[in-house]
C-alpha cells in the first residue's frame, strides 16, 4: 500500500490522481488526513481514508499500518515543522515502511533560503532514521504566481530582480512523486526538481501582457518593502517574510536548476510558463 500524508491538500490530491492514472488500485492508496470529513471526494474514488495528524503521534501509527511506501508532504504549519515531520518518520520506522519520499526544497542542503532550514533538518532526520528515503527537492510552483491579478492591476510585484526561476506546475511535481512511489529501485535517491525552461519575472509579466492584451510590467522592490506590501495585503507575517526572502534567493539563483530530473521522471516536458499563464487566465 502507498500512503500520502496531507492528502486533502493540492499536492496530495494531485498525487493520488497521478497514482490512479498510473494504474495503482484505489484500494491500495491510503489518504492520511487530519480531518477525514474533508476527504469525502477521496473516499468516493475508493481510496482508503485514515485519520493522521502530524501533531498527534498516537494517530500516525494506526494510519501507517500495513503501508509499504509513504509520501511525506511537508507541513504548511511553520510552527515546529521539523518536529511534525520527525513524528511521521518515527511512525514510519515503527511500521516497517520500506520507502519514505519527502517533498523537500530545491538544493535544500546548500540553499540559503529561510525555507531551506526545516527541509535540511528533515532530510537529516530521515537519513538518521534508517528508513529508506527519496528526497523530492521541489522547486517553485507556477501556481505561486497570480497572472489574473497581475492582468487586473498591471503589475507583477516582487524582489527577484532578473533572477531566473525553474518553476513547473504543481501537477508536474505530483506526477514525479507518483512515479517514484511506483517505480522500483528508488531507495536513497535525491531528485532536484524544476521546470525545463526557467524565466524571469519580467518575462512572466510580458507573457501575461501578451496573453491578456493588457499592459503588465514587473515592478521590482527591495525585499523589506515587498514583505511590508504583502503584510498590507493581509498575509501572515511568517508567509510574507518567507515570500520576500524567497524572491531575494531567486535573484541569486537559489530557485534555478539546469537538471532535468523532473521531466525525466514524468516522461514528458514540464508545463511551461506560457501554459501556466494561459491556464490561470482561463481560470
Amino acid at each position: 500500500m502507498i500512503a500520502i500524508t496531507g492528502a486533502t491538500g493540492h499536492l496530495g490530491q494531485l498525487t493520488i490522481d497521478a497514482l490512479l492514472n498510473l494504474g495503482t488500485p484505489a484500494s491500495q492508496i491510503v489518504a492520511i488526513v487530519r480531518s477525514p470529513e474533508k476527504a469525502t471526494e477521496l473516499a468516493a474514488k475508493g481510496v482508503q481514508v485514515r485519520q493522521g495528524d502530524y501533531k498527534r503521534p498516537e494517530t500516525l501509527s494506526a494510519a501507517l499500518e500495513g503501508v509499504e511506501k509513504v509520501l511525506l508532504i511537508s507541513s504548511n504549519d511553520f510552527n515546529d515543522r521539523v518536529g511534525q515531520h520527525r513524528r511521521v518518520i518515527e511512525a514510519a520506522k515503527q511500521a516497517g515502511v520500506k520507502l519514505l519520499a519527502y517533498t523537500s526544497l530545491l538544493g535544500a542542503d546548500t540553499s540559503t533560503l529561510s525555507l531551506a532550514g526545516d527541509h535540511k533538518a528533515t532530510e537529516e532526520a530521515l537519513r538518521a532514521s534508517g528508513v529508506p528515503f527519496v528526497f523530492l527537492r521541489n522547486g517553485w510552483y507556477l501556481e505561486n504566481y497570480n497572472p489574473a491579478q497581475a492582468a487586473e492591476t498591471g503589475a507583477v510585484l516582487g524582489s527577484a530582480e532578473e533572477g531566473r526561476v525553474s518553476a513547473a506546475a504543481r501537477a508536474d511535481y505530483a506526477a514525479a512523486a507518483a512515479a517514484v512511489l511506483t517505480q522500483p529501485n528508488q531507495e536513497n535517491k535525491i531528485y532536484e526538481l524544476g521546470g525545463d525552461t526557467a524565466f524571469t519575472l519580467s518575462e512572466l509579466a510580458a507573457e501575461i501582457a501578451a496573453q491578456s492584451g493588457k499592459a503588465v510590467t514587473y515592478q521590482n522592490m527591495p525585499a523589506e518593502a515587498y514583505a511590508q506590501l504583502l503584510l498590507s495585503f493581509g498575509l501572515p507575517d511568517a508567509l510574507a517574510n518567507m515570500l520576500a526572502d524567497s524572491d531575494s534567493g531567486l535573484a541569486k539563483g537559489q530557485l534555478y536548476t539546469e537538471r532535468r530530473d523532473l521531466s525525466t521522471l514524468i516522461g514528458r516536458p514540464t508545463t511551461t510558463m506560457q501554459e501556466g499563464v494561459r491556464a490561470a487566465l482561463q481560470g
